[in-house]
């Protein structure tokens, strides 16, 4: 059993703006981080943090979700907005796990003594680096543009006959 209901609303409602934060936040911080060592020297351990808080609130989210999709009329859109947020947690795994090892890649270049002349480890340094970079931004795309195809669908879902496009006679 989980966090169903927070002060009578569906904590779903509530934590989707968690991970709509997060995500977007997480991966866009990883990019920079994996591209800019600079960067990553200022983010250091936080890097890792918020990709678990962003892994962690995910799962709770889902869990919201399905006790709401139990507790509202089913239909089409309800039922794709579920099979889409179940999509999204390979992705968030997938940011944790690189912006864990882009953070260990760099915490254990920080502690190595500077490359002597003639060293190799400058040179497959390079093209580590260029590959956690672009691992980064596809797993950081692929998040983001998840969050972005689920939160289109739950907008469908609870929005599809709740409104008009005519402003309500009373209200002008």
């Amino acid at each position: 059993m989980g966090l169903d209901l927070i002060n009578g609303i569906p904590a779903h409602v509530l934590f989707v703006h968690v991970v709509v934060i997060l995500v977007p936040l997480t991966a866009l911080a990883l990019v920079l981080c994996a591209i800019w060592p600079s960067v990553m020297r200022r983010f250091r351990l936080t890097l890792p943090i918020l990709a678990l808080v962003t892994l962690v609130s995910v799962p709770l989210t889902t869990d919201a979700g399905e006790w709401l999709e139990r507790h509202v009329e089913s239909n089409a859109l309800v039922r794709k907005h579920a099979e889409l947020g179940d999509g999204l947690l390979p992705w968030v795994i997938a940011l944790f796990l690189m912006a864990t090892a882009v953070w260990w890649s760099y915490r254990r270049a920080a502690n190595r003594p500077p490359d002597t002349a003639g060293s190799t480890s400058s040179t497959v340094a390079t093209p580590l680096r260029v590959a956690a970079a672009a691992l980064s931004l596809v797993i950081g795309v692929g998040a983001g543009v998840q969050v972005y195809r689920i939160g289109d669908s739950g907008a469908k879902a609870a929005w599809h006959d709740g409104y008009s496009a005519a402003a309500h006679p009373d209200r002008g």
